[in-house]
């Protein structure tokens, strides 16, 4: 596999194309938002825009058990271990 780092143009009216492979990597349909941050020593991150509707469920509901730092722990390893499986192409 050869290393190729995606690129793209930026048109007269600024604007460029974010390249299929990032917004493969972000998840990132048509008419999603995207944010930019820009850090001290220059570098820029771009990040989805999460809606608010994402936050859904992340409070206590009434019924539901207290949850520990290591059960929680253990939620954010398997989510991250989720979202960095490749994903299967239909």
């Amino acid at each position: 596999m050869k290393n190729h780092t995606p690129e793209s143009a930026i048109t007269v009216k600024g604007q460029a194309t974010i390249p299929k492979a990032i917004r493969e990597h972000l998840r990132l349909k048509p008419g999603d938002r995207v944010k930019f941050f820009i850090h001290p020593d220059g570098t820029v991150v771009i990040l989805p825009k999460l809606p608010a509707t994402a936050l859904r469920g992340i409070l206590h509901s009434p019924g539901s058990r207290a949850l520990s730092i290591a059960d929680m722990n253990r939620a954010i390893a398997r989510a991250v271990v989720a979202r960095n499986q490749p994903r299967k192409r239909r």
